[in-house]
């Protein structure tokens, strides 16, 4: 495994991140304490999940594996570097009452306690707002979090999903409070098909020194080969990727992405991740394997090599937005 530092900080994660969203949902306790385990064995040290993964009446479950497979062994989470996120209405019927969800310094309080019992640990290492929240000013957010942290419950503090604004108004207060290290990481929805973030996130994020975590990586399936496995009578795609497909034209530049890296003997989903590790700011992917064969996969984009001539070809497919301002004035 290779490693980096996230963002400006002095901490060292792994080029991958393993999301555990199906966690609970889509994958039982011992399969995702298997998946775990294989990770760690890999060297991935860089663990992500949500205080709401689970959904619905299960919210919280997927920090209660998580949990379950720290109260195993010691080393576990000595190992890892773990990352949860707040924000989501912890409510079973969603009915949250007053308080109970977003990012006021109550709620913050409340489902830090909430998610270090369900993780059964003393202390989360990066501590993620999961959405801004309009209604909460950055002097009451980083007034939580600097009791936090002296508390120890928190050690870092990162992004998901903010526009490039909120990435530089958050930071620009924590600076002018003194003594918070503000935002070093933004977790954001990144990849081939789905660029947009590199007019705007992306260059505050590397401005303002935050590593880049990009989630859904192959985009819903979509990067993974999904029309070879369709024609192969494998998984169908569903979702987001299914409705892509539906578009011929949307459909052609899948097939032609396809077709580009059978050409050169490579797997789709393991370009995809491969590419993003080539991108500016970019700390690592988020990975969320329902099994072990597809955590093979990812690990193996990790040392994959796109020459310059495929990452031509992949841009001519795919084309960025351009830097901003440019992409959209003159």
């Amino acid at each position: 495994m290779k490693y980096t530092q996230l963002g400006r900080t002095g901490l060292k994660v792994s080029r991958l991140v393993l999301g555990t969203m199906n966690f609970g949902p889509q994958t039982d306790e011992a399969d995702s304490h298997a998946i775990m385990d294989a990770a760690l064995d890999a060297g991935i040290n860089f663990f992500d999940t949500a205080n709401v993964y689970g959904w619905g009446e299960n919210k919280g479950r997927t920090e209660e594996i998580i949990g379950n497979w720290f109260a195993k062994s010691p080393d576990h989470r000595d190992k890892t570097v773990l990352a949860t996120k707040v924000y989501g209405n912890m409510a079973a019927d969603g009915d949250a009452w007053p308080n109970h969800d977003k990012l006021s310094a109550l709620n913050i309080r409340r489902a830090v306690d909430a998610s270090l019992k369900r993780l059964q640990t003393d202390y989360i290492d990066v501590y993620q707002f999961h959405h801004i929240d309009r209604a909460t000013p950055f002097e009451e957010i980083w007034q939580a979090i600097d009791t936090l942290i002296q508390q120890g419950k928190i050690l870092y503090v990162g992004s998901s999903n903010f526009p490039g604004y909120k990435i530089a108004q958050a930071n620009e207060v924590a600076a002018r409070r003194g003594g918070t290290i503000g935002l070093v990481s933004e977790q954001c929805l990144y990849n081939l098909a789905e660029r947009r973030a590199e007019m705007e996130v992306i260059p505050a994020a590397q401005e303002y020194g935050l590593g880049v975590i990009p989630w859904s990586p192959l985009q819903g399936g979509l990067l993974g080969g999904v029309i070879k496995k369709e024609i192969s009578g494998g998984r169908r795609a569903s979702g987001r990727a299914a409705d892509t497909l539906a578009n011929p034209a949307s459909r052609a530049q899948i097939q032609a992405y396809e077709d580009l890296l059978d050409k050169h003997g490579i797997e789709p989903g393991e370009a995809a991740l491969a590419w993003l590790l080539t991108r500016p700011g970019v700390t690592g992917p988020i990975v969320g394997p329902r099994t072990a064969e597809q955590l093979e996969s990812a690990l193996r984009a990790v040392e994959l090599e796109l020459t310059e001539e495929l990452l031509t070809s992949l841009d001519e497919i795919f084309p960025g937005p351009g830097p901003s301002p440019e992409a959209f004035a003159w």
